[in-house]
């Protein structure tokens, strides 16, 4: 057996396999909703500091 055979045949790091596995979980996820959004992007505080614009 050639030594490159062994490493190729190495188990993925910890680590690797969480980021793997998060990753695919997070594909799985229905997207948040609008509001949720708004709210994690603070645009909810960006209209009350505004006052209308008039033409």
């Amino acid at each position: 057996m050639d030594k490159r055979d062994k490493e190729q045949r190495a188990q993925p790091g910890k680590e690797l396999v969480r980021k793997w596995l998060k990753a695919e979980l997070a594909q799985r996820r229905p997207p948040p909703d609008p509001e949720q959004i708004r709210r994690e992007l603070g645009w909810d505080l960006l209209t009350l500091g505004r006052e209308p614009a008039t033409r």
